[in-house]
């Protein structure tokens, strides 16, 4: 990671961490970056934060001084930006978001021509232009001063492809969506009206303060309480800029990102369409799906934390669906990015095809109690390396046996250690948990 953008683009507090220079400088950069050999094209979104608007401005003017045509998709979806990024010829795409951070932070979130995140080597090179490492860009002068474009038209085209990709009509379901008061608010029920369901909507009112307020993928819930009372037939809750997608089954349950890569990859697996019947995790997702996996032969694989490195491992593969525990989910036939939207028609799909409510597609995954403990420490490296605490996890994991797992790692963004333990109870969890947490104390090395 580099000194302002990690796994996620450049986030932070607006104006505190991200300011409107930092946004302006983003913008000449990309201009002049993408500019050198043609005019450079560039789209940007944004969520429905407050602060979404002086950074699409502040973005829009650097491109513009730098020479580049900026053309404005407004509010949208991360995903929406990738998909016109990569189908309408354009250099570069920037969202404005935080994903599901409070409505007071921001980020940018920058993606290249194919519909990827951006590289790290431009990241680093934006990074020096904003530190003042590199010489001073050239304006644009006369006509190749750059424009703005209302491009309002590339939502619509999106919106327009995710309902091609359904393959039935959805008459009749009674569908819950939460918008999480973020970007789905402007796309998700005109998606699911045009298919013909029965939809309900609660948080799609934005204000600028509320998005992910109580509500959304990080909040579930309000809708796991909204899909009983309505007695729906399914329910999906999505994050600010709606790259996540939770749901919530026809009981009330909680249907996670392991659920989803269950139900949507033993799908495909019986389809044939699941390439060497594997999907891709990460390391945080859970020994209950990972037993239901051997269960019916579907394989997995694991990477790091972050749908970065999961989006990788399929490439580099050829893999078509993969995740993570909170909702980012890959279909990389259609996407290049975790899509809430298409994740939830997925799942739909699946119901419809298989003519069984979510409820019972999910009870062959019995998910194991799982609990997370950081202990904020001096050095990540030498906390994790330590002989103590290494004999301490070596025990946790001979005791749990198959029966459970320990995963001790460093966190990428703050000066943490993480203990997770999934066992058969709560209790189980965390009295491991705390037996390592308390030798990491025992050696003296909290920060």
């Amino acid at each position: 990671m580099g000194k302002y953008f990690g796994t996620d683009g450049f986030r932070g507090e607006a104006n505190v961490v991200l300011t409107v220079e930092h946004a302006f400088k983003v913008g000449r950069y990309l201009g002049w970056y993408f500019g050198q050999e043609h005019k450079a094209r560039i789209v940007i979104g944004k969520d429905t934060r407050r602060s979404s608007y002086m950074f699409e401005y502040a973005l829009a003017a650097g491109l513009t001084a730098s020479g580049a045509d900026a053309f404005l998709l407004h509010v949208t979806t991360t995903p929406s930006v990738s998909y016109v990024v990569r189908t309408e010829d354009f250099d570069c795409g920037i969202m404005i978001s935080a994903s599901h951070n409070p409505y007071y932070d921001n980020g940018i979130k920058i993606i290249n021509g194919q519909g990827h995140k951006m590289e790290a080597e431009v990241e680093a090179k934006i990074e020096a232009y904003i530190d003042g490492e590199t010489e001073e860009l050239p304006l644009a002068t006369k006509e190749n001063i750059g424009r703005t474009v209302d491009y309002a038209a590339g939502r619509n085209r999106y919106i327009g492809h995710l309902i091609s990709l359904a393959t039935r009509s959805f008459k009749d379901k009674r569908i819950g969506l939460d918008c999480a008061n973020g970007s789905s608010s402007a796309i998700a029920k005109s998606v699911f009206d045009a298919l013909g369901a029965k939809t309900y909507v609660i948080s799609n009112e934005p204000n600028g303060v509320n998005i992910n307020t109580d509500c959304g993928s990080t909040h579930i819930g309000q809708l796991q309480a909204f899909v009983k009372e309505k007695q729906l037939d399914v329910g999906f809750a999505y994050d600010g800029d709606a790259d996540r997608c939770i749901a919530v089954d026809d009981k009330g349950n909680v249907v996670d990102g392991d659920l989803i890569l269950y139900v949507c990859g033993k799908y495909l697996m019986e389809q044939g369409k699941l390439v060497d019947n594997t999907i891709v995790t990460t390391v945080m997702s859970n020994l209950g799906l990972y037993k239901a996996c051997d269960r019916i032969g579907m394989k997995y694989v694991q990477t790091s934390v972050g749908d970065k490195y999961v989006y990788e491992n399929m490439m580099n593969n050829g893999y078509i669906l993969g995740g993570e525990q909170s909702g980012h989910i890959i279909f990389s036939k259609h996407a290049r990015t975790g899509d809430g939207i298409l994740t939830s028609l997925m799942i739909m799909e699946v119901i419809m095809e298989k003519k069984q409510p979510l409820s019972k597609l999910c009870e062959e995954v019995n998910i194991y109690p799982q609990l997370l403990k950081n202990v904020r420490v001096t050095d990540k490296k030498t906390a994790r390396e330590n002989p103590a605490v290494q004999k301490a996890v070596e025990s946790v994991a001979e005791a749990l046996g198959s029966d459970g797992r320990i995963l001790v790692r460093e966190s990428g963004t703050e000066p943490v250690i993480r203990v997770m333990v999934e066992a058969a109870t709560d209790e189980i969890c965390g009295q491991y948990v705390n037996q390592v947490v308390d030798v990491i104390k025992a050696e003296g090395l909290e920060g």
